[in-house]
């Protein structure tokens, strides 16, 4: 099974915040930027790729035993987002990239692995 620290290095993704969680195991990916379709539709131990920021993504990646958040474009977390996600041991990973081209690296590299 491949881990968030093996995504972290095979997709060269900066690491922010929660660090403990770089163990966890991954299931799969979820894209979105509404944080309803986030809490509706993404399945525990899936990686969520987002360009929302704010502490509110925690809340969502929390309830849904998500296995971490990346932002794209660049994106920075707020200081609320990074104590949470210590706090919750669910790492908030960054990229340079656009959600298009980092959701299709991500599936990639996922079905790769199976």
């Amino acid at each position: 099974m491949i881990t968030v620290q093996d995504i972290v290095n095979k997709l060269n993704l900066t690491v922010f915040s929660g660090y403990k969680g770089l163990s966890a195991q991954v299931t799969g990916g979820y894209t979105s930027d509404l944080l309803s379709d986030a809490m509706g539709h993404a399945d525990a131990g899936r990686i969520w790729i987002t360009l929302q920021a704010h502490k509110n993504v925690m809340a969502i990646a929390s309830l849904k035993d998500l296995a971490a958040i990346v932002l794209i474009k660049g994106i920075i977390p707020d200081q609320d987002t990074i104590a949470l996600s210590n706090s919750e041991d669910i790492p908030v990973l960054g990229s340079m990239l656009g959600a298009f081209e980092l959701s299709g690296e991500l599936y990639a590299l996922l079905k790769h692995e199976k």
